[in-house]
């Protein structure tokens, strides 16, 4: 037994042996992983401490950095590494220089421009040259570290915002449109004699306003307009409907009588009644029946049955002026005269109305009842169909200075004449002179005229104001046969002004 355990021992003794040695090379084995592992670490802590030095002063490099970035641009033009001043002044140099200040359109062969002033255009630097600025300094420290980096490869460019005036764009095209050719033409009416022609209006162009804003804005926006032509965007505009209602409202006049109140003192003058003959719905049904491009309908007209005319004297309660000229008794001549007093007598003129002698007297003719009576043709005496109604021009002529009215037209005899003296003399002749004057007065006034007894007198009638002034009227002799005519006004017997109403010069008279 004694040899066994010996055995056994020498067996556990040589096992023991191999598991030793095997330890030892898994100790070695083990220490060196160890020691790979240490370096492995070490070279990781020494790249991660390069790395945390290199974005470190990467990171402080770009925080005090107070340009803007390299890479970026604004409108295409390059403004890396520029302070903000440099950059906006670099800006207005080589971009906003170039820009035109109008955007110019056509429309066939007419053109139209647009000032950018016109729509308020705004370009906003300071922004532009802002957001420029801020690119590689937005977010995180390792996001603007990135996009500082990515800017060596990828550049990036802003753009421009621009500020603009929709409402004015808007007036604008509108303003183009009026501007167009084949301009739309609405429907119309006139009136001739007792008749209305309605026009139905015509097609035409207008500038559509939604297409044209768009192109007004995205060339304020792309900035691309400069020496472009846009064609205008248009479209058929037809004429508004014909407003039967609308054109019955603005003609329809109901009739009225002439009128006067004393408190206070005003005088309102008749109106004529005037209205289509047919019904408005007629009208109507006239106008749908069918498609025309014009109507013409019957008018009817109402007289009032009391006009200024007819207003009786005390409507006209003051007599502004009255002046008399003396006549001889020769049949043919009286009855002219009293023919064209007639005409003239009763006369109202409305403030503001001015009275042509002509056009109420109107022509001198046999059937009206003129005779034949002297006047005088080319330096001589001749009988000519109605003789010696200047006389009741110039008794007119008169009676209007001395009412201080506004004389219009006015001419002087070719000789001197029996009932006025030089310069107080008024002629006319049918077609060619005509005497004419104005009320110039806030009240109507009446002339009031009559030929009798050897007199031709007229008188006119009104309103007398506090601002009314006294009138007389000299004449003075500066020549052999040349006078001045002067109109003086006083007030409260004190002279305020002179005035010089004519210098006529006369004929020798005919022997």
């Amino acid at each position: 037994m004694a040899n066994q355990i010996i055995k056994k021992d020498d067996s556990n003794d040589e096992n023991k042996l191999v598991v030793s040695d095997d330890n030892k090379k898994i100790q070695n084995t083990s220490q060196n992983t160890k020691v790979a592992i240490k370096i492995s670490l070490a070279g990781l802590l020494i790249f991660l401490l390069v790395c945390i030095i290199i974005v470190t002063t990467f990171s402080v490099i770009n925080y005090r950095d107070t340009k803007i970035k390299k890479g970026v641009s604004i409108e295409g033009i390059d403004v890396s590494e520029l302070t903000k001043e440099e950059a906006k002044n670099k800006i207005q140099n080589e971009f906003l220089n170039k820009l035109s200040d109008t955007i110019f359109f056509q429309y066939g062969e007419n053109q139209y421009s647009l000032a950018l002033d016109q729509i308020g255009v705004e370009y906003q630097l300071d922004e532009a040259v802002d957001n420029a600025y801020e690119i590689g300094r937005i977010g995180s420290i390792m996001n603007r570290n990135f996009k500082v980096l990515s800017l060596r490869k990828e550049t990036e460019n802003v753009t421009i915002p621009v500020k603009y005036d929709e409402v004015a764009i808007d007036a604008c095209i509108i303003d183009i449109s009026t501007k167009l050719p084949e301009q739309v033409e609405q429907s119309s009416y006139y009136i001739e004699d007792d008749k209305i022609i309605i026009t139905s209006g015509k097609i035409g162009k207008a500038a559509s306003g939604d297409e044209t804003k768009k192109i007004i804005i995205d060339a304020l926006n792309n900035k691309d307009f400069n020496d472009a032509f846009y064609d205008i965007p248009t479209f058929d505009k037809y004429p508004d409907p014909i407003d039967v209602d609308k054109i019955h409202t603005e003609i329809y006049k109901e009739v009225k009588d002439a009128y006067f109140t004393t408190n206070p003192r005003m005088v309102y003058p008749e109106q004529t009644g005037v209205d289509f003959k047919q019904s408005v719905d007629e009208v109507k049904q006239i106008i749908a029946k069918e498609r025309k491009d014009e109507y013409e309908l019957p008018l009817k007209y109402t007289k009032a049955k009391i006009t200024v005319q007819n207003l009786g004297m005390e409507a006209f309660p003051n007599r502004l002026s009255s002046f008399s000229t003396n006549y001889v008794n020769n049949p043919a001549r009286t009855t002219n005269l009293r023919l064209a007093s007639k005409k003239i007598n009763g006369t109202v003129i409305m403030p503001g109305q001015t009275f042509s002698y002509n056009k109420i007297v109107g022509e001198r003719t046999i059937s009206a009842g003129y005779k034949e009576a002297p006047i005088y043709v080319n330096g001589r005496v001749e009988d000519g169909l109605g003789g010696g109604i200047c006389q009741v021009t110039t008794t007119l002529y008169n009676a209007v200075l001395y009412a201080n009215l506004e004389v219009t037209e006015r001419s002087n005899h070719m000789f001197l004449t029996s009932y006025v003296g030089g310069g107080r003399d008024a002629t006319v002749a049918y077609g060619s002179r005509d005497f004419k004057f104005k009320n110039n007065r806030n009240y109507p006034i009446k002339i009031s005229a009559s030929v009798k007894n050897g007199k031709c007198t007229i008188e006119i009638y009104g309103l007398k104001t506090t601002d009314d002034y006294d009138v007389k009227i000299t004449t003075k002799q500066t020549g052999a046969r040349t006078y001045k005519a002067y109109k003086k006004l006083y007030k409260n017997g004190k002279l305020i002004d002179t005035i010089l109403l004519s210098t006529d010069t006369y004929s020798k008279h005919p022997s």
